[in-house]
């Protein structure tokens, strides 16, 4: 359908209309393709830890750092479920998140604050808020899930020097902080390599950049730098993930909220 152009019939009455109306069909249904396909390609990895360093800048570029574990669970026929521990600075130290994504109902997520020893349950209509005073909204946090959006193809167009398909994503959540994601996946690999975040004013509030993917397990591309841009306050946040392990013996019971109070 994208390689006809159209006659002044085409464009003009009520044909043009049923002709830009099917255009539009067919970039919907390329866009769910392309979608799902990322998503197979990511599927069987099981679970799997690793350790990071957060980097806080405010608009000034001054920088302040966290040490993060996390681990992840993959679920057959829901979400994944995640798991996010504070190691350092000392006043952030023992702070615990726990993320459990649903493909079509509203994720449950909850934080553990040490201090007061209580597990906090974080409101559907909060989750656009900034996670633990950084640039990522605890809806960024969630795993992939085709049934939360509704995408389009757009273009194609080259990135990191590289053909990458380029799509947008409109999530289905009505308490999102986001009208739109326009994001752009490579041809080859199907690997996220840039994001922009739209406000429900649509007007672009962040992008989120992904660097140095490598390879594990012969198939599962992992970034090891994460990058995100708020445009309307200039703050930004890194995320440097510095070792990755896969098949460590993660269970539900790692992911539960009892556990969030056995962290250590």
């Amino acid at each position: 359908m994208r390689n006809i152009l159209p006659t002044p019939l085409l464009i003009l009455g009520l044909t043009g209309a049923v002709w830009l109306a099917g255009f539009a069909v067919a970039d919907e249904t390329k866009g769910l393709a392309i979608a799902q396909e990322r998503k197979v390609r990511d599927a069987g990895w099981g679970d799997s830890e690793s350790r990071t360093t957060m980097v806080l800048r405010n608009a000034k570029g001054d920088e302040s750092q966290r040490e993060i574990r996390t681990a992840a669970l993959e679920v057959q026929g829901d979400g994944d479920k995640g798991l996010t521990i504070f190691d350092e600075p000392r006043d952030v130290r023992g702070t615990a998140f726990l993320n459990h994504s649903h493909p079509t109902a509203e994720d449950d997520q909850w934080l553990y604050l040490p201090a007061v020893k209580r597990v906090k349950r974080i409101a559907s209509r909060n989750k656009s808020g900034p996670f633990m005073g950084s640039e990522f909204a605890y809806e960024d946090l969630s795993s992939f899930e085709i049934e939360k959006y509704r995408f389009s193809y757009l273009r194609d167009e080259s990135c990191n020097d590289q053909p990458c398909f380029v799509l947008e994503q409109v999530p289905a959540d009505e308490f999102s902080g986001y009208s739109k994601t326009v994001v752009w996946v490579d041809q080859q690999h199907y690997r996220l390599h840039k994001a922009e975040y739209y406000d429900r004013k649509n007007t672009l509030l962040k992008t989120l950049t992904l660097h140095d993917y490598q390879l594990y397990l012969d198939k599962y591309w992992r970034p090891h730098k994460l990058s995100m841009v708020n445009h309307q306050t200039g703050k930004s946040t890194d995320l440097l993930i510095h070792q990755i392990s896969f098949n460590t013996g993660r269970t539900a019971a790692d992911f539960d909220t009892n556990a969030l109070q056995r962290v250590r």
